[in-house]
């Protein structure tokens, strides 16, 4: 998405700009409005420059600061991190310490736009938390957008406006949070939903759906539709033939699937009857 990785196929669309095939000339400037917050905050840091370093590294590149120890400073304090670690090296903090020297390099340049590629998967639940409270408060603060990755559906649920679900690394739906996770249309989308954890106190839990089958390889994903081989839906000469394109549904919410939930919450039985429970021949 920014171009660290040169993209096989389709198109990246940046402010209406399509900076796919840009010239690193050219897409030098459009860095300064487009950052990225790492998986590892263990070796996304290089070891041998101290936090200052790392954090002004950017200012360094693009010339955009005098004063650059002093907006340094600034921006570990805002993190959460005393001015003081300026001096310091990245073997002398924590996960989620080192996090946060990951997000002050990518708020020194004031972006539009950060792509935060799974930034707390790393990290221990209690400071998830934390680091998730700091970046919806910069986000507020600052004028963020987020691109936030992540296989964790309770964090995304805390942080997305708008929720893209990908299988194969195919997008398969597309919702606001509250419409996705309220009524999920995909098959796959809505087993993923039945296996998150939740408590419940009226004995009313909802069922989990086990998808069988093992995930196909990415390099060679199955034809028609990509989810047909494990999907608790597919219907033979349609799925396996014809490949679904993501149809409209109630507000945006769009799913590529010929045969979606219609409700939901339901039952595993229930998602296999892609007609109705006791839908006879003649139905279908």
């Amino acid at each position: 998405m920014v171009r660290l990785l040169e993209p096989t196929e389709g198109t990246v669309r940046f402010d209406g700009e399509d900076i796919t095939h840009l010239r690193q000339q050219k897409l030098r400037p459009l860095r300064r409005q487009m950052q990225i917050i790492f998986q590892d905050p263990y070796s996304s840091l290089n070891p041998r420059k101290s936090v200052g370093q790392i954090v002004a590294e950017p200012f360094a590149i693009h010339r955009t600061e005098k004063d650059s120890k002093r907006r340094v400073q600034e921006l570990l304090d805002r993190v959460g991190l005393s001015p003081e670690h300026y001096n310091r090296y990245p073997h002398e903090f924590s996960g989620g310490q080192r996090q946060r020297i990951g997000i002050a390099r990518a708020l020194a340049l004031q972006p539009k736009l950060i792509v935060c590629d799974e930034p707390v998967s790393a990290l221990d639940v209690s400071v998830q938390a934390q680091i998730l409270n700091l970046l919806k408060s910069l986000q507020s603060e600052f004028g963020l957008t987020y691109v936030f990755i992540s296989h964790d559906l309770s964090v995304i649920r805390q942080v997305s406006d708008r929720i893209a679900v990908m299988y194969l690394g195919r997008v398969i739906e597309i919702g606001s949070s509250e419409i996705l996770y309220d009524h999920p249309r995909h098959p796959y989308t809505a087993a993923l939903l039945s296996a998150v954890p939740r408590a419940e106190t009226n004995g009313n839990g909802r069922n989990r759906i086990v998808l069988s089958g093992d995930v196909p390889s990415p390099v060679s994903p199955p034809p028609a539709c990509i989810f047909h081989t494990r999907c608790p839906r597919m219907q033979p000469g349609h799925c396996d033939v014809e490949a679904p394109q993501l149809r409209r549904f109630d507000g945006d919410q769009q799913a590529a699937c010929h045969y979606p939930v219609e409700r939901w919450p339901m039952t595993e039985e229930e998602l296999k009857h892609p007609y109705g429970v006791g839908a006879g021949a003649e139905a279908r």
